[in-house]
């Protein structure tokens, strides 16, 4: 029935590849990989994500993406493969944090709720079922993944909440991107989550 379905939440994803931290707590600025650009968009599409952006203020790395991104929605790859060049038509690039939240707060015409993830709890953690709520009551969502070892203090600071960990049970907390941002996606978008806390 037409009436009754779902209206489609206003969910964003950001890939941020600078600033991040590697392993002694520095600042760096990491790699693109295409594994992660192919991966997070598959599951961005399967969960309705309206758009996958990537951060990084690399022209060499914009490049990559672009030739990438063009081999798959304009060139041979695309048309051997219509449903990744689907999945990577979400994509788009951006130069720093503040052309990521000029162009999302464009798109829909407020200021989306910027919320981390990562490795370690955030001091403004909301549970899956509080930021569910939040997307049920029509607000927008942007939420943000780090690559190396994680976002950047300078990031954490104007973020308005920051999602749990996602964690097994025992001490060992060393997730891909990839794999988290599918489990964060499913959590909050899946068909199950709301009868998940």
């Amino acid at each position: 029935m037409a009436g009754s379905e779902k209206k489609r939440p206003r969910v964003d994803l950001a890939l941020v590849h600078y600033p991040v931290l590697n392993r002694n707590g520095e600042t760096i600025g990491s790699a693109v990989t295409n594994l992660d650009l192919h991966d997070i968009a598959r599951a961005a599409k399967t969960f309705g994500v309206d758009t996958f952006y990537v951060v990084t203020p690399y022209a060499d790395q914009q490049r990559l993406c672009r030739e990438l991104l063009d081999h798959w929605l304009a060139g041979a790859g695309g048309r051997a493969d219509t449903d990744r060049a689907e999945a990577l038509a979400l994509v788009r690039l951006c130069s720093d944090l503040d052309e990521l939240y000029e162009q999302v707060t464009g798109k829909w015409q407020e200021r989306p709720l910027v919320v981390s993830t990562g490795a370690r709890p955030g001091d403004l953690t909301w549970s899956y079922a509080r930021m569910r709520e939040r997307l049920a009551s029509g607000a927008s969502l942007l939420i943000l993944f780090g690559t190396a070892w994680g976002l950047h203090p300078e990031v954490l600071d104007g973020v308005d909440a920051s999602l749990p960990p996602v964690r097994g049970d025992n001490q060992y907390n060393h997730l891909s991107v990839r794999s988290a941002a599918a489990i964060v996606l499913d959590r909050l978008l899946g068909r199950d989550a709301d009868s998940e806390q």
